[in-house]
């Protein structure tokens, strides 16, 4: 099934819309805290009100006291928290459209995103490792078409080849090993939706870069790297991770991954399978442990003296902004919980009309 166009649209909408300051988005965990101390809150009143005696009698008790108003507090404060982010992140939409000519080359990253990529022999660990060394590589990139392929045991082409920059980066901050369900590390799938990724009528200015542990347990990856050599794709293989490996961490145990028979799993680089890639796409193979900077010059040099080819593509040069409106609603909704009263004010007697018959007898 031919996902392109699928891709395609996804891709459109993301160049479309963007925030501005991706780090402000960081401050949602907040609101996970501001929930917990909400039900702490709810829970400690309850618990309160329990000892004192029958809850129902005692909440009479209370001048004007209404959960139902606290919590509406709650809702209000909480969304205009959300807006308020949402504000300062600046959402943002494409306005204007221009073709940007460039003189580069096309090529896409195939990251590996198996459990197995979650390691520390690579701190903190060798996705994220990974992906601090695509950063850093699309940094020096900026004038190459990019596009992504992710893998573990299928392989999808995430993303296109663009030169928008900004949607390789917001697709990469997405990428997690549950992008894929299907555990295992299938290179050569990698190796073959990423050659049907480029130009099939022409023979030059592609270049491919596998990351990965190199921990395939299936065969043919060397076969399709020399299927996209004769396509004109040259295959560039980068082993993240130490031969000697290093303990998988277990989600569901907290500890670390064990096999049937109760011993630790360990998981090592298999630096051999990912040279003969390299060798077998005319390339070269380049060890990444802690030395990014060094992987980045070599692979960035190597780009750069490869022929080069002019290209063009319309890319939005200019957004509208709207973080106005996220931060006026914002504001509206903080005047309305500062006006809204915790509870009701009704009088100590009114809710115990008991005792005003008391004492009018």
């Amino acid at each position: 099934m031919n996902h392109f166009p699928a891709i395609a649209r996804e891709v459109a909408f993301y160049n479309m819309l963007r925030f501005q300051h991706t780090e402000y988005l960081w401050a949602f965990a907040l609101l996970i805290v501001l929930t917990l101390a909400f039900f702490w809150v709810s829970w400690w009143k309850r618990r309160s009100i329990r000892r004192i005696g029958d809850p129902a009698m005692v909440e009479k008790l209370f001048s004007g006291y209404s959960r139902k108003l606290f919590t509406l507090k709650f809702i209000l404060v909480f969304l205009a928290f959300f807006f308020g982010v949402i504000g300062l992140a600046n959402l943002q939409k494409g306005s204007r459209v221009e073709k940007i000519t460039r003189k580069g080359v096309d090529v896409i990253i195939a990251l590996d995103v198996s459990k197995s990529m979650l390691a520390t022999d690579a701190k903190p660990d060798r996705l994220t490792r990974a992906k601090q060394l695509m950063t850093r590589l699309m940094e020096k990139m900026d004038n190459d078409r990019i596009g992504l392929v992710v893998f573990a045991g299928n392989a999808y082409l995430q993303m296109p080849l663009t030169v928008d920059y900004s949607a390789a980066r917001m697709y990469l901050g997405s990428i997690s090993p549950d992008l894929i369900p299907r555990q295992g590390t299938e290179i050569g799938e990698a190796i073959r939706v990423s050659d049907e990724a480029f130009n099939k009528k022409e023979r030059k200015h592609k270049a491919l870069i596998v990351i990965s542990d190199g921990e395939d347990h299936q065969e043919g990856a060397v076969a399709e790297a020399k299927k996209a050599l004769e396509n004109g794709v040259v295959i560039y293989t980068v082993g993240i991770g130490s031969p000697t490996g290093s303990p998988l961490p277990d989600a569901e145990s907290g500890g670390m991954k064990k096999d049937n028979e109760g011993n630790t799993v360990i998981s090592k680089l298999n630096e051999e399978e990912l040279k003969k890639i390299a060798s077998a796409g005319k390339g070269m193979y380049l060890q990444l442990l802690n030395n990014t900077d060094e992987v980045v010059d070599a692979l960035s040099d190597r780009i750069d003296k490869m022929e080069q080819k002019e290209f063009g593509e319309n890319v939005f040069t200019d957004y509208n902004s709207y973080f106005q409106y996220f931060l006026g609603i914002c504001l509206v909704l903080i005047v309305l919980e500062f006006f809204i009263p915790e509870g009701t004010s009704r009088k100590k007697t009114d809710a115990l009309p008991g005792i005003q018959k008391a004492e009018a007898a």
